[in-house]
């Protein structure tokens, strides 16, 4: 496929590594020389040095027969112009736009064929705000990922000393809890991964990643350590757009208290929010977190754009006595590094911004496509199509499904007439037609066998 990227920061030189690596033709497009000689010092891909709005750089790009282009500049109004020219004078295919203002986003019509002819909108502000809300739904939770409209969820915890497993092997699960069903989809053991067994031993401090029904995991997390209480107050720091959005999200459910430097901002959040109290003032003020009994608080959230500003207010206010602190952090360098010290959860816009990109790049009928371990991994949900004669996968039983290394199918979502019902995987599950089959990958070199399985045959058509 031929891609072209708008964009040479974080998001679009993450998306082109990850490109690259599947056999794409990719070109990127920036203005800035040497961000852009980094990345190609670095993957093998095409840059081209120049504004991407404009048709001559687009033509330089190779726009002319591009199969899509991806418009991931920090500027809103560079995204949608590109996306405007690449559909009225080269008729490209699909086009995915970055779009963070919700001056935009709210007005649906603006964003159609006969308007702004952008495919697919992408919003890392909303992304992130989502993803946090889902952290804070399920306490104790490393990460959080929905599939099926979140009717089933995968689920990163650390076993900890006490829990119930910890110590036994896998297969005890069922026993531990003979009424629900769940699957462990890896395990991650000093940063190494583990396909687990039903005789693999549950260690301590083991990142286990398994997948249930959304109102099953509660239940299993308590098998792999002590369950946290549900959260009630929430001090964001940072009145910006993802702070704003969680701040909305969560305010109907949650005590909020939002803390932003910016006096102007202050009064526009206070117009905004209906129920959060907005305070002026800087969040690495130990006198403002005490007066505000940073002691009492259930979780900090520090999502300001300075990584540094962010990891600072986080470490002060998790010594300051707040139960749980996470941190918004831009460079995907940092994260592993401040993870699981005193700053508890490090949260990467990249990261989570990267999946909903390559769920609308990948072939196939992919419905959500997450990256995990700073891309290394991937939990992803195909729409199984075809018949017992066009598909590998329809009509077979999983055990008789030919996987690539390192993948495994965690849970089915299958539509009936009394609505969606998740079947947790097993050997003797049938897949059938229009099934949303849900597999977690490894590693991620294998992404190409895994499309092809799920690709129907000449005889469906």
């Amino acid at each position: 496929m031929k891609i072209i990227i708008l964009g040479a920061g974080q998001v679009g030189g993450s998306l082109a590594e990850h490109l690259a690596s599947e056999a794409n033709d990719i070109t990127v497009i920036d203005t800035n020389e040497v961000r852009l000689r980094e990345l190609r010092d670095r993957i093998d891909i095409g840059v081209v040095t120049g504004e991407g709005s404009h048709p001559d750089i687009l033509v330089q790009g190779g726009i002319e027969d591009a199969d899509l282009l991806v418009a991931v500049t920090s500027n809103d109004e560079i995204n949608m112009v590109a996306c405007q020219i690449a559909h009225s004078l080269f008729r490209t295919p699909t086009k995915i736009a970055r779009v963070r203002s919700n001056a935009y986003l709210t007005y649906d019509k603006l964003f159609t064929e006969s308007a702004i002819p952008i495919d697919v909108l992408i919003s890392p502000e909303q992304l992130v705000s989502d993803y946090i809300s889902r952290l804070i739904d399920q306490p104790g939770a490393l990460q959080v990922l929905d599939f099926a409209e979140g009717k089933a969820q995968l689920v990163a915890v650390k076993a900890y000393h006490g829990g119930p497993l910890v110590g036994q092997e896998l297969r005890f699960l069922r026993k531990h809890m003979p009424n629900v069903d769940t699957r462990v989809a890896a395990i991650y053991r000093r940063n190494r991964a583990i396909m687990p067994t039903g005789s693999t031993l549950i260690e301590a401090d083991d990142e286990v990643f398994f997948i249930a029904a959304k109102a099953d995991i509660r239940a299993v997390m308590s098998e792999l350590r002590r369950l946290e209480t549900a959260y009630k107050r929430i001090m964001i720091a940072g009145g910006g757009n993802i702070g704003l959005r969680l701040a909305k999200k969560l305010e109907g459910r949650y005590n909020v208290r939002v803390i932003e430097q910016n006096k102007l901002r202050c009064k526009g959040l206070s117009e905004q929010l209906e129920r959060s109290i907005v305070l002026q003032g800087n969040a690495s003020d130990q006198d403002l977190l005490l007066d505000e009994n940073i002691e009492d608080t259930d979780v900090f959230l520090a999502l300001t754009n300075d990584d540094e500003a962010n990891i600072m207010s986080s470490m002060l206010a998790k010594r300051l006595g707040a139960r749980k602190v996470m941190a918004l952090i831009n460079n995907p360098a940092y994260v592993d590094l401040v993870q699981g010290g005193e700053i508890d959860i490090a949260i990467s816009p990249q990261t989570t911004t990267i999946g909903s990109l390559l769920t609308h790049v990948r072939r196939g009928d992919m419905v959500n496509v997450h990256s995990l371990r700073r891309g290394a991994a991937e939990a992803i949900e195909l729409i199984a199509h075809g018949d017992s004669q066009s598909s590998k996968v329809v009509g077979r039983a999983l055990e008789d499904i030919d996987l690539p290394e390192g993948a495994n199918i965690g849970a089915i979502v299958r539509e009936g007439e009394d609505g969606s019902e998740v079947l947790i995987a097993h050997d003797h599950l049938v897949v059938e037609p229009g099934d949303h089959v849900i597999v977690f990958l490894l590693q991620k070199q294998h992404i190409r066998d895994l499309e092809k399985l799920f690709q129907v045959g000449f005889t469906f058509f």
